[in-house]
């Protein structure tokens, strides 16, 4: 029978038992955590943890665009948002370089944080590589609040599994992103798009400068970082 042909409900099964571990992990560390089967449900959570009037940071995120964050908060219409990311239809940066890296700074004084994770480790660790550093900074200290949305395709067992899917997916897919979507032909020549997987390179486009740990925050702190885990395959 021809739904016997789709894994769609296995899958979604599968994750929803591993964001259950994650979000228990995670909260034993003092990281808020949620489970949210869909975008949908993922979309209302955030909106109620970013109250009316105040300022937003962002960085980019494909996961926070598939969910529809940033135009749900610019429909609502009641706070600031500081993105050093907008881009135009076609892919391009909207503001300068030297502008940008401006609002890179803004965004570590803004009261929430809303962002994406490369991983989620089921003990409940995040793990993320950057390529300036700025997403991997906000996310550790600067803005008062930290949401982080990731879908439950980021899930892995360890660190050992985070750094693979980092070197195998997160680096190539995400520098092959920016040369076809964002019109950078330099990224082309990086090892990891012509090969299709992490070489450890030296390249001075490489976008893997500082990759981060957050094993949890101090008691005293919690509430800092909250993370949505949603039962679908999101970002990259």
């Amino acid at each position: 029978m021809e739904k016997d042909l789709s894994t769609e409900q296995e899958q979604k099964k599968i994750y929803e038992k591993l964001a259950y571990t994650v979000v228990k992990n995670l909260n034993r560390k003092y990281i808020n955590a949620w489970y949210a089967p869909t975008k949908k449900e993922a979309l209302s959570i955030v909106m109620e943890l970013i109250t009316e009037g105040v300022t937003v940071g962002t960085a980019d995120s494909t996961t926070l665009l598939q969910v529809g964050v940033l135009s749900e908060i610019k429909e609502r219409g009641c706070n600031e948002i500081i993105n050093p990311f907008m881009r135009d239809e076609k892919g391009q940066f909207v503001v300068d370089e030297e502008e940008r890296h401006n609002l890179m700074r803004k965004v570590f004084f803004t009261d929430v944080y809303v962002i994406g994770t490369n991983i989620v480790t089921l003990d409940g660790k995040l793990v993320n590589t950057d390529g300036n550093g700025n997403r991997v900074a906000a996310m550790i200290f600067g803005p008062k609040k930290v949401i982080i949305i990731a879908g439950a395709n980021k899930i892995v067992k360890d660190l050992d599994g985070a750094f693979k899917r980092i070197r195998e997916v997160c680096a190539p897919v995400n520098a092959t992103r920016h040369a076809l979507k964002h019109h950078r032909p330099e990224f082309y020549e990086l090892p990891c798009v012509k090969t299709g997987t992490c070489t450890d390179c030296n390249s001075p486009v490489s976008i893997c400068h500082h990759t981060t740990i957050i094993d949890g925050v101090a008691e005293r702190r919690r509430g800092h970082i909250n993370v949505v885990i949603i039962g679908e395959c999101l970002g990259i």
